[in-house]
């Protein structure tokens, strides 16, 4: 296994790790109704939340230049590089929601879709 390949595990937990940091600021948890719970989010709860939809919304296009760069040979060590920083921006993509800093996570947004071609395209550089 690459290390690129641990990348997409990693990517797609990301999620998971949103949404139960958006339940736990979120109050009280209703498992009885865990989709309309997210309804009555706000501040902090509510940018975790739509950090996680968001997580979602990017995650296809990273695990398939992923799996184009492996199965067409892209340069092993640009491959692994740019999949660690495309986890390390969506992380702190991750912060920057929460946090409240729209023009700092917008940035890392773009910069994460830019690792994520270069990924894709990497091929294309052997």
């Amino acid at each position: 296994m690459t290390i690129a390949l641990w990348c997409v595990l990693v990517t797609a937990l990301i999620p998971m790790l949103l949404t139960g940091l958006a339940k736990a600021l979120g109050g009280r948890y209703d498992n009885h109704d865990p989709r309309g719970h997210a309804g009555s989010y706000s501040g902090m709860a509510k940018r975790a939340h739509a950090a996680h939809q968001n997580a979602f919304e990017a995650f296809p296009l990273f695990a398939v230049a992923v799996l184009i760069a492996e199965l067409k040979g892209g340069p092993r060590l640009t491959v692994d590089t740019l999949a660690i920083a495309y986890v390390a921006l969506r992380l702190a993509y991750s912060a920057a929601y929460i946090y409240n800093r729209p023009s700092l996570r917008s940035t890392l947004w773009v910069l994460a879709l830019i690792a994520a071609i270069a990924i894709f395209v990497s091929p294309l550089w052997r």
